[in-house]
């Protein structure tokens, strides 16, 4: 059943609100404000509940994004509101969507980067403030041009610091910062 199109933008505008006031706004990542005020983000809302409907839409997602002109479309958002509720079935699914950048020869040239509501990294709990530095309202699909990264990472030249960084911040704001900042 189709999503009717305000909920598609209710998708697309908690997603842009959680990548301003998040992502922008604590600066977990450095390159992403400069995407975001040219517009060179797409956000695809992706009606697929199974894994099977989620790779044929990240597979034409991947081959929009590759024939784009970066100028237009430099990252795509391929988010996730009727799929992988749980983490542990989006992870998997993780592995799958690499082995499809793979058999699509995109290897080199598209990666693909993770974003869950209960995003938790191995080895942490839960509810470790950690985590939250890739939980996003939705589950995530991130495709990023490798030419953008490593253009990216030249003029950021401690990019390697990135994580811990965002660690920190997001000790420093704790739980209720962070339920402020997605309230705001």
């Amino acid at each position: 059943m189709p999503l009717p199109a305000e909920s598609h933008d209710a998708v697309i505008a908690a997603t842009r609100h959680w990548l301003t006031e998040a992502v922008i706004g604590l600066n977990l990542c450095p390159f992403a404000k400069a995407v975001h005020v040219k517009g060179q983000i797409r956000y695809a809302v992706s009606e697929a509940g199974t894994l099977e409907a989620v790779l044929t839409d990240l597979e034409a997602e991947l081959q929009t994004l590759v024939v784009a002109d970066p100028a237009a479309i430099d990252t795509t958002l391929l988010i996730l509101p009727r799929a992988f509720e749980d983490f542990l079935g989006f992870n998997d699914c993780l592995f799958f969507a690499d082995r499809l950048v793979q058999q699509l020869r995109l290897e080199g040239a598209i990666q693909i980067a993770s974003f869950h509501p209960h995003y938790q990294f191995e080895g942490s709990e839960p509810d470790d403030i950690e985590n939250y530095t890739n939980r996003a309202p939705y589950p995530i699909l991130h495709l990023l041009r490798e030419d953008s990264i490593e253009r990216a990472v030249q003029a950021f030249p401690d990019a390697e610091e990135i994580y811990e960084r965002n660690q920190e911040t997001l000790r420093r704001i704790g739980l209720a910062g962070w339920d402020a900042l997605m309230k705001r």
